[in-house]
């Protein structure tokens, strides 16, 4: 299911509290949220939690509000303040330098984020007054765009990679524009495949509105549109279930591919499971069918 995650409560925290009131046997959520933002927050339950790891690599879509004039070391409303500017760039101003920030590019994220150096998060090691060095890395920006600006602020929306740090990306857009910025809004609209359409506010968990028995779950198969799929019959999945291997070249139906890697599992157009294609032979990764 989905949870349309409060401000200024940690993601860990959301789980703790569907553990209150659920009591779910097992439980995890996907994609991590900073404190201050909100919005599409995926969980899993019993089974599916072993999906997590298949769903964390996808596109995300983020809204973010930028005030500018203010530059904290955070990079939003929770740091300290480093910096100020008189500049306030003008929608064109604004428009023109985008395109500096789409495609792949290189990001050094905020020693105030989640990041482990050496086993430890960088904002822990940040806090506590120790020097942190973060490496820059590749991220892919797939879709820039303003939404409004007020001369004081400007919203965005970016259709991002696993991995982008949203704040980081308004730092050095603010930097870009001779000025400085601090993230003052972060909401996560979509978590492929999840949208904020499809969201929970944690109230009604917590009053009882909705309950273990009235979870709008989502089918573990519609979790895992992205990934391509090999067809088997029922007495292949029989022996895929039990941990046994097929070979690739005595699978009894002929397959649209050949790459090596994960596929979803599929009997008679219904999703059954994942597996790992290694050259000639099919190993199971996770069945449930």
């Amino acid at each position: 299911m989905v949870i349309d995650k409060p401000y200024q409560m940690g993601s860990t925290q959301v789980v703790s509290t569907l553990k209150y009131f659920l009591h779910p046997a097992k439980i995890g959520h996907a994609g991590t949220l900073d404190p201050l933002a909100t919005g599409v927050l995926p969980i899993a339950f019993g089974k599916a939690t072993r999906l997590i790891p298949y769903v964390m690599d996808s596109k995300k879509t983020y809204q973010f509000r930028v005030k500018w004039g203010i530059e904290t070391d955070s990079d939003d409303l929770a740091g300290q303040k480093i910096a100020t500017s008189n500049k306030r760039p003008s929608s064109d101003e604004i428009v023109k330098i985008l395109a500096k920030f789409t495609g792949q590019i290189m990001q050094t994220p905020n020693v105030f984020s989640a990041i482990k150096v050496n086993g430890k998060r960088a904002y822990d090691l940040a806090r506590a007054g120790q020097e942190v060095v973060l490496k820059s890395r590749p991220i892919t920006i797939y879709n820039l765009c303003l939404l409004n600006n007020d001369i004081e602020s400007a919203t965005f929306e970016v259709v991002c990679s696993k991995g982008t740090y949203v704040r980081t990306l308004a730092h050095d857009i603010s930097h870009a524009l001779d000025t400085v910025g601090v993230v003052t809004m972060l909401h996560r609209i979509n978590c492929a495949p999840f949208d904020i359409t499809q969201s929970v506010p944690l109230e009604d968990i917590k009053s009882g509105k909705i309950t273990a028995d009235t979870l709008p779950l989502i089918p573990m198969e519609n979790v895992l549109q992205n990934i391509p799929i090999l067809t088997f019959s029922e007495a292949e999945i029989v022996r895929l279930s039990k941990g046994q291997r097929l070979s690739w070249a005595k699978l009894e139906h002929e397959q649209k591919t050949s790459e090596n890697g994960i596929y979803c599992a599929q009997v008679e157009n219904k999703i059954l499971g994942l597996v790992q294609k290694d050259n000639h032979v099919i190993r199971p990764e996770f069945i449930w069918g």
